[in-house]
C-alpha cells in the first residue's frame, strides 16, 4: 500500500519535468496536465468530498505511481514500458497537443486506473457490499473533479497549440464531449477492476492473462485518436473506455493434474 500522499506525489512529477529532456513536448504537456489534476483531487480531498478521503489519497498515490513508473522506463530507455504507454510516448511530436494528452489519457485511465483500483481494493473489501459502495461511490465523485478541470485544460491546450476556426466554434461542444467520454471511460473502468479482481482471485496467472488483455484493448484505442477529424466528437459518440469481455473458461489446465 502507498504510504505517500499527495503532496509527495506532485513534488515527484515536479523532479520528472526536471528531467524530462527539452525535446520530449509531448510528454512534458501530459505530465503538466496530470499535475495540475492531482493538485485539483488533493484540493477536493481537503474541501472533503469523499466519503473516505485516507482511501482516496492512498488509491490516487497508487495511480500515479504506474505512470510515474512508466515514465521513468521510458526515460530510461526501458524495453519494460507497458504497450499503451509505449505507443502514446512513442507518438510523432507533430501531432496537436489534444492527441498527445487523449493518448496519456487512453493508457491511464485505461490500462493504469483498473490496476490501482485494485491495489487499494482487498480481496475481503470486494466481498463487503458496503466497503465496495463506499469505493464504487467515491470512484464516480472523481468525475466531479475531472469535469470542473475541462474548460481550464482546454484553455491550457488552447494556449500552446493553434486552433482553427472550426475548432473555436466547436470548444463549447467538445467540453461537453470530454466530460461526457471521461464519465464513460470511468464507469467501463469499474467493471474492468470487477474482472481483473476475478482474476486475481483465480491466480497469478488467470491474472497476467486478464491484464494483457486489458493492455491489447487500451492500445486498440490509440486508432481512434488518431484518426483524422474532430476527435472529441467522436469519442462522445462512440465511447472512450474499453471493456474486458467475459473470461474464457477452461483457458488453464491444472499441471498438477497432468
Amino acid at each position: 500500500m502507498p504510504t505517500r500522499d499527495i503532496a509527495e506525489v506532485v513534488a515527484a512529477m515536479n523532479v520528472r519535468l526536471l528531467r524530462i529532456p527539452p525535446e520530449r513536448t509531448a510528454q512534458r504537456l501530459f505530465l503538466e496536465t496530470y499535475r495540475r489534476t492531482t493538485l485539483a483531487v488533493g484540493r477536493a480531498i481537503e474541501d472533503a468530498q469523499f466519503e473516505d478521503p485516507e482511501w482516496v489519497q492512498r488509491w490516487d498515490v497508487a495511480f500515479a505511481d504506474l505512470y510515474l513508473t512508466a515514465l521513468d522506463l521510458d526515460l530510461a530507455d526501458s524495453p519494460d514500458v507497458p504497450r499503451p504507454w509505449r505507443l502514446a510516448f512513442d507518438a510523432p511530436a507533430s501531432l496537436p497537443a489534444l492527441r498527445h494528452v487523449l493518448l496519456g489519457v487512453n493508457a491511464h485511465i485505461n490500462y493504469d486506473l483498473p490496476q490501482a483500483l485494485l491495489a487499494v481494493i482487498s480481496d475481503d473489501e470486494f466481498a463487503d457490499p458496503v466497503v465496495v459502495g463506499r469505493r464504487a461511490r467515491d470512484h464516480q465523485r472523481i468525475d466531479a473533479v475531472l469535469s470542473g478541470r475541462v474548460g481550464a485544460e482546454d484553455n491550457e491546450l488552447g494556449a500552446v497549440s493553434a486552433r482553427g476556426m472550426v475548432d473555436r466554434l466547436l470548444q463549447p461542444l467538445n467540453r461537453l464531449s470530454s466530460k461526457r467520454f471521461l464519465r464513460e471511460a470511468r464507469q467501463k473502468v469499474w467493471h474492468n477492476t470487477a474482472e481483473l479482481q476475478q482474476a486475481r482471485v483465480a491466480g497469478e496467472q488467470e491474472y497476467a492473462a486478464r491484464l494483457a488483455e486489458l493492455g491489447v484493448l487500451s492500445a486498440a484505442r490509440i486508432a481512434d485518436l488518431l484518426a483524422p477529424g474532430q476527435v472529441l466528437l467522436r469519442l462522445a459518440v462512440a465511447g472512450f473506455g474499453v471493456t474486458l469481455p467475459p473470461p474464457v473458461q477452461g483457458r488453464w489446465v491444472d499441471s498438477s493434474a497432468v
